[in-house]
């Protein structure tokens, strides 16, 4: 039975509407590990560190997809709050179009610059070449990437989470089964790696417009519009706080590694690195709830219905704390067999890893509180809050605990880090939630 969003919701259906979300949020998180994954056991090391290096470049300006998806399903789903049908069609038509617009722009200007982002992140000789060949093939198909972004959070606000979840699905798959086509099997090397990326960017944005362009049974569709300045505005800065987060994420990665060189050389960075790739798949899992979650806050906002924002509020912090102490758990026991999986080769890297995860696991029980209370005030239309949330959590306190930490305690600084930014960012959640609660009644 499909799952409205003007409906009251229990823990059992607010876990059914926004697992679709979860699940598309951890197939977006595939695609640079599984191509980490196939470069690094059969392509070699210089070409894995060109992926993890020219990495958050792609994917600060893929993120722009994220803002506007995030941005504009909170004004879409306030509309539809409203009961203005319509109206909300002709906003999100007019989203995916400036989108793609976008993405156009933005990728033509990332293909050229591509060169000078590598030079300026360290890369030279071979391992520039493979930054360019790599970035240049997947950032030749960022509209599509953004498309793919924008519609995660529209098809929820849609009431077609499933759907969200099947074109992801398809998406994360086919980069799947392509890395080891053309990598394990036709030895295209890291060509091939962006080659699979760039084709499950394609599936990822084509598939929804597809959908959304002719008549469905879904709350949207693409149709004839016109220009809402205030509009796409509104989009921008609702959505800028999500922006912010993958743009200090690159900004943090590269003093990370400047400090692990400092400390530990090259396994410091490649322990990191696998750290890394383990964070951003159960990091995803905590933004999938709460990018599933967003559109109903939005609905109920619209509508004015301030018993089921303090339902959904109470709920969500339980979920959040609950989930993230599962998945401290899963990391802490299971971390042998994730380190072994990147770095089984070399016993000393693997037991740094080991060592490094195990604490760096204690972040996931603070992160979901904070995520969710970033998007919550996205949720609600109020940007600012949901922006300085977001800066302070993921530039400010992490950037300046990996530049002061580690020279006081060493290598175990650089995997608290993000352990004392995590405290420091749910002390303004809960400043912000407190503050905020006449404003919007959900306390």
């Amino acid at each position: 039975m499909k799952i409205q969003l003007s409906e009251h919701f229990t823990y059992g259906k607010l876990l059914r509407f926004v697992l679709p979300s979860i699940v598309m949020m951890t197939f977006s998180s595939v695609y640079s590990i599984v191509d980490g994954f196939f470069v690094s056991n059969y392509v070699g090391k210089t070409p894995f560190a060109a992926i993890n290096l020219i990495y958050p470049f792609w994917m600060v300006l893929g993120a722009l997809g994220f803002m506007m998806g995030t941005g504009g399903a909170a004004i879409v789903g306030k509309t539809l709050g409203e009961g203005d049908h319509e109206k909300a069609k002709r906003y999100f038509s007019l989203i995916v179009y400036v989108t793609f617009g976008i993405g156009i722009v933005v990728g033509t200007l990332g293909f050229l610059t591509v060169p000078t982002v590598a030079k300026l992140l360290g890369a030279e000789g071979i391992l520039l070449k493979n930054c360019i060949l790599y970035g240049r093939i997947v950032l030749s198909c960022l509209p599509f990437y953004m498309l793919q972004y924008l519609f995660q959070s529209f098809c929820v606000t849609a009431e077609r989470p499933k759907l969200g979840l099947l074109f992801t699905a398809i998406a994360g798959c086919s980069n799947i089964v392509f890395d080891a086509l053309f990598i394990a099997v036709f030895n295209w090397g890291l060509a091939g790696a962006a080659l699979a990326t760039a084709i499950g960017q394609i599936l990822g944005g084509l598939l929804p417009v597809l959908y959304f362009v002719r008549k469905n049974s879904s709350l949207l569709q693409i149709t004839k519009t016109q220009f809402y300045g205030r509009v796409l505005l509104k989009t921008c800065t609702n959505g800028s706080s999500e922006f912010m987060v993958n743009v200090a994420a690159s900004v943090v990665v590269m003093l990370y590694n400047f400090q692990l060189m400092r400390l530990a050389g090259e396994n410091g960075i490649a322990a990191y690195g696998v750290i890394g790739y383990v964070a951003f798949f159960f990091v995803a899992i905590l933004w999938g709830y709460s990018v599933g979650c967003s559109p109903i806050v939005s609905f109920h906002f619209g509508a004015q219905n301030h018993s089921e924002l303090k339902n959904l509020l109470r709920k969500s912090l339980i979920i959040n704390i609950s989930g993230g102490f599962l998945l401290m758990l899963i990391s802490i026991t299971l971390a042998p067999v994730l380190a072994s999986i990147f770095v089984g080769y070399d016993p000393e890297l693997c037991e740094m890893t080991i060592y490094g995860l195990r604490i760096y696991s204690l972040s996931f029980l603070l992160s979901g509180v904070n995520i969710f209370g970033s998007a919550f005030f996205t949720a609600l239309n109020n940007g600012l809050v949901s922006a300085i949330i977001s800066f302070l959590r993921t530039f400010v306190f992490e950037c300046g605990s990996v530049l002061l930490i580690p020279y006081l305690f060493g290598m175990d600084g650089i995997w608290t880090c993000i352990i004392v930014a995590e405290l420091a960012a749910l002390t303004v959640t809960s400043i912000f939630l407190i503050a905020k609660r006449k404003r919007y009644h959900y306390l």
